[in-house]
């Protein structure tokens, strides 16, 4: 099961972290877990290029694990590009789960959760 903690500060997401694997089809021919590595990684990538930040990113060698931490240091219009990509992020996310909830659940911690 992959887990996503999406952690919020006021209405701000700070940070999120994609722990697990979805097991939903053989190693290299997981739909699900292709689609949330794509979701997640893009939107980092996106945020790294667009808003020109280098936000602070772990992962581990043998997968299974994303921990993403928004700069805090940046101005007010790059915070809130940074906000618009990683809810569009968490709106993809959800469509994931809608549709492969066994494979995936997503908590919001902190704040309030955009529906």
């Amino acid at each position: 099961m992959l887990k996503v903690n999406i952690h919020r500060d006021q209405q701000k997401i700070v940070s999120f972290s994609i722990t697990g694997h979805a097991e939903s089809g053989p190693y290299g021919h997981d739909l699900v877990c292709a689609a949330v590595t794509a979701v997640s990684f893009g939107s980092v990538n996106a945020i790294e290029e667009i808003c020109q930040v280098e936000p602070e990113v772990e992962t581990r060698e043998d997968g299974g694990y994303l921990l993403f931490k928004t700069p805090s240091a940046v101005s007010e219009e790059t915070s809130e590009k940074i906000q618009l990509l990683l809810e569009g992020m968490l709106v993809s996310l959800r469509s994931i789960e809608r549709d492969y909830g066994q494979y995936i659940k997503i908590k919001v911690v902190g704040g309030a959760s955009h529906a």
